[in-house]
């Protein structure tokens, strides 16, 4: 090693020197063969080899037969002649420290400005040397001359020779001028100059190849120049960047280091190696975003509540870069998208309460801006798409605006406050589904579009439950009432459900419920031709019946409503009955009639009108046939009804008060309005001016439907229904446990709570209060108990 290389340097060229000898190899000596005739004396052979080697070094000149030639001399004389190889080799590295030694004195007599573009053109010159030289020179370091030696695949001992020599006599002895001048023209660059870029990657490309036959060849460049260009960059932005944050602003800002990002690592894969491209990058992200990370998280609440997306975008692109920033956005971002979501809804809150179709717009016209702003700043990244998910459940399922109390009628049954969205969304899902004025302006495609929307938002729900027994109550009605718009899309809705997960049992009562009705429709047409050939066409024209599954749908003994049905109905309830067990054997049919309803023939002083009503409506008008000009009291409709006295208060309400009639079919002497006010001495009587409005006309006839509002089940089982809510959540919360617990043996509670969870989320999300009391009700019938020594692990019992 010279003494001119620094002493900083100076060790790291030290080690290349003595891997190079001991990489050469030493003399072996072989047995003497026979030379050719033809073989001529080493100086002879030499003199023709040195002056091709010449021609090429100092380029003079080559021709291909020249070059051909160099390969016959060099194989000739290492192949026949003892130690031919280490000759040729010897004087070939004379030849070499003469060529690099004039190079050296080119690049030296070099004034500074000059130096680096001096050293990149001798070096371009070197590495065509380098790179062809070795090739006809093989042979000196070949096994050719060894029988018995298998061919092993080693290190170019000439070429490491060369670039040993160019080390030693240039590299050691300018490195450091040569990386200072290769540092000041990217520094020039970056200051708006133009420069010559083949001279940096010049000195790259030499910092590489003069190692490349070392075990670690990038080893010199990474210690030299790669970490002096990573903190030249460094330190040049570091200076610069606070002043434009502070004289511009933020947004000047980020636009500011997203161009130099930019700019610099279109730099560093220009020039240098592209293993230093992910180095740079870290380190700059460091200088120009991480240092101003408080003022980009300010910034970026403020662009988020202005709705700028492109500059949320590029704020997301600079924080992406960095390690863990990202998720400070996530935060905000959810945080935005709740606080933001609930302000929506309380605002609306007055409308969306007692507006399915507003409510349910509401939600999805939030959720699509969310979404398109997910889209559009963060380009649909997986962490922002999951955050949006989040943070709109929460919305979905607040309580703020409305709640649904879950009370059970059992002293145990403790009630949970929930949303009233799973509600709101089979309310939604019930107008589209059924022949109501919304439903007809839209088509088809309309239609499967917004149930699809509402699946969607069904999704974020966690008490499905509460959805779909919900939406079955509507099923049930448009059903019973044939006010179903369409059987297939009934069907597509079922599938639908069953696609986005809904309980399997749930979805096999629904598809039930449909199957019934499509058999009912070829057990009309029999009982029919039963009763016309009874000579009873009369009541085969006017009677529709439908035999229903209890299990489908959700009908029990207690159910049974007590009600005088006119005469003919009642003749006809046995017909039914007979007609049925003789095709079912073994089956027992139980008449609902709070589900039955009817058509009548109302006629007044104005005309006659048809009346859509319930039995139990029906029953009560029926009531004034042979008295039409008499006022009953409630007393006597009690009696000559038998309904019980909550529907037959409810009933009356529903004829003296309907809220879609201008005039109403009952008077009555209460002066107050309301079903709880009535008494048994409240008379009651009816209309005779009775008339279907239209345009402030009276009409002769018409037909108007007054069940719309009553609705098809017994008051008395509103908290029964609650009641087989809170069950069912028992029954499955106890299920889950003990299926948790066979297969786990012991758990603590944390552990048990989480899997429960993620068990049950596809129905409900049990409350920790359920949970608790679940555990304990299996603890105290011996399904599972608590360890000895530890409290909150519990165990399997077998």
């Amino acid at each position: 090693m010279s003494r001119s290389v620094t002493s900083s340097a100076q060790a790291p060229f030290q080690n290349q020197i003595r891997r190079f000898r001991r990489s050469w190899p030493e003399s072996t000596m072989y047995p003497r063969q026979s030379i050719p005739s033809n073989t001529l004396s080493f100086d002879e052979t030499w003199l023709k080899i040195k002056e091709i080697v010449e021609a090429f070094l100092y380029r003079r000149g080559v021709s291909r037969v020249q070059w051909q030639d160099l390969f016959f001399y060099v194989h000739n004389y290492a192949c026949w002649t003892d130690h031919g190889g280490e000759d040729l080799r010897f004087h070939l590295q004379e030849m070499l420290q003469k060529y690099v030694k004039g190079c050296e004195k080119n690049i030296a007599y070099s004034d500074e400005g000059r130096l680096l573009d001096a050293y990149i053109a001798e070096w371009t010159n070197f590495s065509i040397v380098y790179n062809y030289l070795p090739m006809p020179f093989h042979s000196t370091e070949s096994s050719v001359n060894q029988p018995g030696r298998p061919e092993t695949k080693a290190k170019s001992v000439v070429k490491t020779a060369m670039l040993k020599c160019w080390r030693d006599n240039i590299f050691a002895k300018r490195e450091p001028s040569i990386r200072k001048a290769a540092l000041n023209l990217v520094e020039s660059e970056r200051l708006g100059e133009a420069i010559n870029g083949e001279l940096i990657v010049g000195v790259q490309e030499s910092y590489v190849a003069l190692f490349e036959e070392d075990d670690n060849p990038l080893e010199t460049y990474e210690c030299y120049f790669e970490c002096n260009y990573i903190d030249q960059s460094a330190n040049f932005y570091a200076q610069r960047a606070a002043a434009v944050m502070d004289e511009n602003g933020v947004q000047t800002y980020m636009r500011y280091a997203e161009e130099k990002l930019n700019d610099e690592k279109q730099r560093c894969q220009r020039y240098l190696h592209s293993q230093t491209v992910p180095k740079l990058m870290r380190k700059l992200v460091d200088v120009l975003v991480v240092r101003f990370q408080e003022q980009l998280y300010a910034e970026f609440r403020t662009l988020i509540v202005n709705n700028h997306l492109d500059k949320m975008k590029q704020l997301f692109r600079l924080i992406n870069q960095t390690d863990n920033g990202v998720n400070v956005l996530l935060d905000i971002i959810h945080e935005h998208i709740k606080s933001d979501g609930i302000k929506d809804m309380l605002e609306n809150a007055s409308t969306i309460v007692s507006d399915a179709e507003k409510y349910v717009e509401k939600l999805l016209a939030m959720f699509e801006r969310f979404t398109r702003v997910i889209s559009d700043a963060f380009e649909d990244d997986p962490r922002f798409l999951t955050t949006r998910d989040k943070a709109f459940q929460e919305v979905v399922n607040d309580t703020s605006i409305f709640k649904l109390e879950l009370v059970g009628s059992r002293p145990r049954a403790r009630g949970s406050v929930e949303s009233r969205c799973p509600e709101l969304l089979a309310n939604f899902c019930d107008m589209m589904l059924r022949k109501s004025s919304v439903a007809k302006k839209l088509s088809c495609e309309e239609i499967e579009e917004k149930l699809n929307s509402v699946l969607r938002v069904l999704k974020y729900v966690q008490n499905r439950d509460v959805f779909m027994r919900c939406h079955k109550h509507h099923l049930t009605r448009r059903l019973i009432l044939e006010n179903s718009a369409d059987q297939e899309k009934e069907e597509w809705m079922v599938g639908r459900l069953r696609e986005y997960g809904m309980p399997a049992d749930h979805i096999g009562k629904l598809q039930k419920m449909l199957q019934d009705i499509e058999i009912n429709k070829d057990m009309n047409s029999d009982f029919k031709r039963s009763l016309g050939s009874n000579n009873n066409k009369v009541m085969s024209d006017t009677i529709n019946i439908k035999i229903l599954n209890s299990g489908a749908w959700d009908r029990n003994a207690d159910e049974k409503g007590i009600v005088t049905l006119p005469r003919e109905i009642e003749e006809m309830i046995p017909e039914v009955d007979h007609f049925y067990r003789e095709k079912h054997s073994g089956r027992k049919l139980q008449w609902c009639p709070h589900l039955s309803h009817a058509t009548i023939t109302f006629g007044t002083v104005y005309g006659q009108y048809d009346l859509d009503v319930t039995t139990f409506q029906m029953a009560v008008l029926f009531c004034w046939n042979e008295r039409a000009d008499e006022k009953i009291s409630l007393a006597s409709l009690k009696l000559a009804t038998e309904i019980p006295e909550v529907e037959l208060n409810k009933t009356l309400l529903s004829l003296v008060a309907f809220p879609k009639s201008k005039q109403q079919i009952l008077l009555c002497d209460c002066q107050s309005l309301n079903a709880k006010d009535f008494t048994e001495s409240t008379n009651f009587w009816i209309n005779t001016e009775f008339a279907i409005i239209k345009g402030n006309k009276p009409q002769k006839h018409g037909r108007m439907n007054i069940i719309g509002r009553l609705p098809l089940t017994m008051e008395q089982l509103n908290r029964k229904e609650h009641d087989e809510i809170i069950t069912l959540r028992e029954l499955r919360t106890q299920e889950a446990i003990v299926k948790i617990m066979k297969t786990r043996k012991n758990m603590t509670s944390a552990q048990l709570e989480t899997e429960l969870v993620e068990i049950l989320k596809s129905l409900f999300l049990p409350s920790k209060r359920l949970v608790k009391e679940q555990i304990e009700w299996l603890i105290e019938h011996s399904y599972i108990r608590r360890k000895d020594d530890q409290i909150n692990v519990f165990e399997y019992v077998s």
